[in-house]
């Protein structure tokens, strides 16, 4: 486990489908297939028979979108949301990340997390706090959980 993956809010980028890329590889090869089979040629053919087709170039551009999303850097090296308000919060605190403000329980700069990560990122800054990075990397993390 890399210590440079946890991100400042407290989630690890090692544990993200974006970075990971897992997605955004089979987003991208299907993609290629779709148009080595001239779907996009087609589409308006196959809707006579199953009318989802005529959402193909939807389709298509949302798998556009999942490779796009891929991170080749994590928020420490310049990856991650460019908007994100945690990570200029914390460089210009001069902490490594939320786990050494007091304010993180509360702290409004971490809402924007909660529709797709619950409350993973406020256990995981706990965790951090608590038991120490070392401790975090070797344990259970989260990346999606229900808020109590």
């Amino acid at each position: 486990m890399d210590e440079n993956l946890i991100a400042y809010c407290g989630l690890y980028c090692g544990d993200c489908f974006f970075y990971k890329g897992e997605i955004a590889d089979l987003a991208k090869k299907l993609r290629k297939k779709l148009r080595e089979a001239r779907l996009d040629k087609n589409y308006r053919e196959f809707s006579k028979f199953a009318k989802e087709f005529r959402n193909y170039p939807i389709c298509y551009e949302v798998l556009g979108a999942m490779v796009r999303m891929r991170c080749k850097k994590t928020c420490r090296n310049g990856g991650g949301p460019p908007f994100c308000k945690i990570r200029r919060c914390c460089q210009e605190k001069g902490i490594d990340g939320c786990w050494e403000c007091d304010e993180f329980e509360t702290c409004k700069k971490l809402d924007f997390l909660r529709p797709t990560h619950g409350d993973a990122h406020i256990r995981n800054l706990r965790k951090i706090k608590k038991r120490g990075i070392e401790k975090f990397l070797k344990g259970k993390r989260y990346w999606y959980a229900h808020a109590k």
